[in-house]
C-alpha cells in the first residue's frame, strides 16, 4: 500500500475516529475486543463503546471510538481485527 501524504489523506490526526466491528454474540467479544483496540489506543476504555445487538440476537455490533493519531496505528489496528477468529467484519 503507498503512503498517503499528509496533504491528501482524509482525516486530520489526532481525531476521534469511529470502527465497526461485528461478530457472533458472546459474552466475552465486547471484552475481547476492548483488549485488542487497547493495544493500539491505550486511552481507549468502555465508555468509548456502543454496542448493537443484531434483531435476531446472533451478531453484536460495536462502535469503537478511538482516538487515530496517524494512518499506520489505524492500519495496523484494522489488520488485528480482521484477522480475529471472533470478528466477522471490520468498517
Amino acid at each position: 500500500m503507498r503512503a498517503i501524504p499528509p496533504s491528501e489523506s482524509l482525516i486530520e490526526y489526532p481525531s476521534d475516529f469511529p470502527i465497526k466491528v461485528m461478530g457472533p454474540t458472546h459474552e466475552d467479544f465486547a471484552p475481547t475486543i476492548i483488549l485488542v483496540v487497547q493495544k493500539h489506543d491505550a486511552e481507549f476504555h468502555e465508555g468509548r463503546l456502543e454496542v448493537r445487538p443484531s434483531a435476531k440476537g446472533n451478531y453484536t455490533g460495536l462502535t469503537c471510538t478511538v482516538r487515530a493519531t496517524s494512518r499506520e496505528q489505524l492500519d495496523a489496528l484494522y489488520t488485528e481485527l480482521s484477522a480475529h477468529p471472533m470478528v466477522k467484519i471490520v468498517m
